[in-house]
């Protein structure tokens, strides 16, 4: 028996679009697939959860057990961008303050919701345990330690770590010359 879901069911899902060898485990929870747009070459593992819009790009990966909150400010990953294990991707989050009511059970007008889209550019790395909250922006390159809080966005090519993470070094370029070896060799 096969894990993942066939291409005749993922059409069934309903996905907006969704390209070539795209693997999703049948464990994994989809909802308003027709909001998310798949590429190629994508795997999402057991216990992911994928909600509200959603883009991702080529060669992506999402492990078990993260989850990926779009509501309608929408996440959007790019291509060799992917998150490692028990990864929390919001970009949707309550105010915590204490100013407002919490929770989607309560009615909007007594809610203070923070809605902006989250983009990992191409080649982000995101290590087990984090979590990325509404509006960040983590450029080209980056790679996020374990169990990191992402609350602002990243500059380009950058290690960052910790609680709220910061850079420890820069990270290395060489996987553009890989990049460039397997596009020649699937010619694109």
């Amino acid at each position: 028996m096969n894990s993942f879901y066939s291409k005749s069911e993922l059409k069934r899902l309903g996905f907006k679009i969704f390209g070539e060898n795209v693997l999703i485990s049948k464990k994994a929870s989809i909802y308003g697939a027709k909001n998310i747009s798949l590429g190629n070459n994508i795997r999402i593992d057991d216990f992911c959860i994928l909600s509200g819009h959603i883009s991702l790009g080529n060669y992506i990966h999402i492990a078990a057990y993260s989850a990926l909150f779009g509501g309608d400010a929408g996440i959007v990953f790019e291509d060799y961008s992917c998150i490692s294990s028990r990864v929390a991707v919001y970009a949707v989050s309550d105010d915590y303050s204490g100013a407002s009511l919490t929770n989607p059970t309560v009615p909007d007008k007594y809610r203070n919701v923070t809605k902006a889209c989250v983009n990992l550019k191409k080649h982000v790395l995101v290590g087990t345990g984090s979590t990325i909250l509404p509006g960040v922006t983590i450029e080209e390159g980056t790679s996020v330690g374990s169990m990191s809080l992402v609350n602002k966005s990243l500059a380009a090519w950058g290690i960052y770590v910790g609680i709220p993470c910061r850079k420890i070094k820069d990270r290395s370029k060489n996987l553009l010359f890989l990049e460039e070896e397997l596009n020649r060799e699937e010619n694109i």
